[in-house]
């Protein structure tokens, strides 16, 4: 953990330490210059801000909700890096807008003077922190429940399981047998259960179900995962079920229903509210009014601003224990409370304990972050697919040392019969699943009666039938990869014209690209995956030269990105651009199969690859899906198709 601190502080210190400001806004680190529209009173006092960047300002950033920023001024004078700052949290995002959630009370002169503003992202020191208190604690641990816990999760102790009741579940839903199975397996352990959902079985929904049945037993319990999205999606899900659900932190997705669940929303609705907010407001008139210049500053003026300061600074501290006490009052009502792991331990909830913790997106999670709310539990239920994306790693080190084992794949491995796997897909057609069922989960996955069959033709009979899985075999043609030295990136523009070209003729079947005939369907979607950046570049700029195309791209039903952009989301076409061609057989992080099972999972009609395999098939894996493609009918050489002409 600390190797990975050291590394990503390094990474950060490289990319600011001697940049300009012109040169960090580049790189989306900074918004430069930034207006103050609006000054709020927040939690405990803190100031939060509105900040507007020019809207002509477009350029890309890298801000984010829960991402740690600071507000800093242009001026001469303060630059450098013991340059004044206002430190904080970003707790919106909007175009040209963003909040920021001060650590201050009252704003420095600096900021109040008038002069050129600007906001950094900072370094995020809180979360290492959180995890390292969260490893020490865990290492630490001796004859309690989290010693017990942290036995049964690492295999030195059995998890044990109670025997099954005919009442154990009561709420009535349309899960499947695997489905049922798992929620049964949840509610019988005694301590870890998970539930193991590979791409398109309902794992949110099986996940959702869990908890209902658990808060039937339980009076509160905490949900927890890696990232905001999966926090908001499951809030969302159990506010829509009925479940009492308040979102912890700052949700990054902003809809009515996900927004009336956030804490803040509980506490402006509570009772008190009004009157701690009539107190915020009197004790800054009486700061304003202690900080006013006089003409004649006597004794009496003295004595009189003394008393404002006094009174102001009485008022703060009663609205900061009224807004304790509502804190308390409304968390303690609720049924679950959502968070990422590092928001498990946000103050407001350090005093509690849970009998059950979940956490979804295990298999993405960091160990170390895991350990921070499982240390709130008497009892762990994981969610989750270790043969989809792992954690992200700077470090390779901490990688290669074990960081990138996840507590979900240690558990699995240690202790198989915690784990019950969804076995029923709702997304894709049966040939597009069947690779991926044999070679990641023992030919166990099966394709519901809605998916078999459904490819493009079934979608549109204006289609021609035509393949599902379609893998186009570039060996042969010279379509040389090129390396970008400056950014350590490959592209591969022929095979890039290849794929959009196929793309194109698929499309062409449409009179109107990618309309329904059926005006009850909705639009087809499209995802365009390349494992490079310098490709995806490519890809985005050939995308502009075709109308067609493009104007999908405009109406956002086609979309280019890594294979990471595509975690979670699924597309009727995908296609996919292998990108690497060299006489050596070098494939890079290709090798890492568990991004390809991620990239082919997301498809649900139509599964195009477009690749070199004299130089992919040197790997064992794509031997293996070469093998399979060709058992499916759906291997073809680029000489074959009459689409490209180089």
């Amino acid at each position: 953990m600390q190797l990975e601190q050291q590394e990503d502080q390094a990474q950060f210190k490289l990319k600011n330490a001697s940049a300009s400001i012109k040169e960090r806004r580049r790189r989306g680190l900074t918004w430069y210059p930034v207006t103050i529209t609006q000054e709020d009173i927040g939690f405990g006092g803190k100031v939060v801000l509105e900040l507007e960047r020019p809207a002509h300002r477009q350029d890309l950033h890298l801000f984010q909700v829960g991402a740690a920023a600071a507000l800093f001024s242009g001026a001469p004078g303060y630059s450098g890096p013991d340059r004044p700052v206002v430190s904080g949290v970003v707790t919106r995002v909007r175009r040209n807008k963003l909040r920021l959630s001060t650590t201050k009370e009252a704003l420095p002169d600096w900021v109040l003077n008038g002069g050129t503003l600007g906001v950094d992202l900072t370094f995020d020191e809180v979360s290492y922190r959180e995890m390292n208190q969260a490893l020490s604690a865990v290492m630490a641990a001796h004859g309690n429940r989290l010693a017990e816990l942290r036995d049964v999760l690492l295999g030195a102790k059995a998890a044990r399981f109670r025997e099954p009741q005919a009442d154990d579940l009561y709420y009535p839903s349309a899960l499947n047998d695997s489905q049922l199975a798992a929620v049964r397996h949840v509610v019988t352990a005694q301590d870890v259960a998970i539930i193991h959902g590979p791409p398109g079985t309902g794992k949110t929904t099986t996940l959702v179900q869990a908890i209902l049945e658990t808060i039937r037993r339980e009076r509160r319990v905490l949900v927890c995962a890696p990232s905001n999205t999966a926090v908001d999606l499951l809030t969302e899900k159990l506010a829509e079920r009925g479940v009492n659900v308040i979102r912890l932190g700052n949700p990054s997705r902003v809809s009515e229903l996900l927004l009336k669940h956030t804490l803040d929303a509980g506490v402006m609705a509570h009772a008190s509210y009004a009157k701690m907010h009539a107190m915020r407001q009197t004790a800054e008139q009486h700061r304003e009014a202690a900080s006013e210049r006089v003409r004649n500053f006597g004794f009496e003026e003295r004595q009189r601003r003394q008393w404002l300061k006094d009174e102001a600074r009485t008022l703060r501290q009663a609205a900061d224990d009224l807004e304790r006490f509502m804190t308390e009052d409304v968390l303690e009502s609720v049924q679950v409370i959502t968070c990422t792991l590092v928001g498990a331990s946000h103050r407001t909830i350090r005093h509690l304990d849970f009998e059950t913790v979940f956490i979804d997106e295990a298999a993405q999670a960091l160990e170390p972050g895991c350990w921070i709310p499982i240390a709130k539990g008497q009892r762990l239920v994981l969610a989750g697919d270790h043969h989809q994306l792992p954690p992200t790693v700077k470090s390779e080190k901490a990688a290669r040392e074990g960081l990138r084992e996840t507590l979900f794949e240690k558990c699995i491995q240690r202790q198989p019969g915690t784990a019950r796997m969804l076995k029923v897909q709702y997304r894709m057609h049966a040939h597009i699943m069947g690779f991926s069922s044999e070679k990641f989960y023992g030919s166990q996955l099966v394709p519901h009666a809605s998916v078999r069959h459904a490819d493009l033709a079934a979608y549109d009979p204006r289609f021609t039938p035509d393949l599902p899985v379609e893998f186009i075999d570039t060996a042969g043609c010279g379509f040389q990869e090129l390396a970008i030295p400056e950014s350590r990136s490959t592209a591969n523009p022929d095979e890039a014209h290849l794929l959009l070209a196929r793309l194109a003729q698929l499309l062409a079947q449409l009179s109107e690209p990618g309309e329904p005939t059926d005006p009850g369907q909705r639009p087809l979607t499209i995802g365009v995956i390349a494992p490079y950046r310098a490709q995806i570049n490519y890809l985005k700029d050939a995308i502009e030269d075709n109308a067609v195309l493009n104007d999908l791209l405009l109406q956002r039903r086609l979309s280019v990105g890594t294979v990471d952009s595509f975690q979670g989301q699924e597309r009727d076409i995908i296609a996919i651009t292998l990108t690497r061609s060299n006489p050596q057989g070098e494939i890079g992080f290709l090798s890492d199969i568990r991004r390809m099972n991620v990239g082919m999972t997301r498809a649900r009609r139509k599964l195009l690859l477009v690749g070199d395999s004299s130089t992919l098939c040197r790997h064992p894996f794509f031997g293996e899906l070469l093998a399979y493609v060709k058992g499916v009918g759906g291997y073809r050489t680029a000489h074959e198709l009459n689409v490209y002409e180089r």
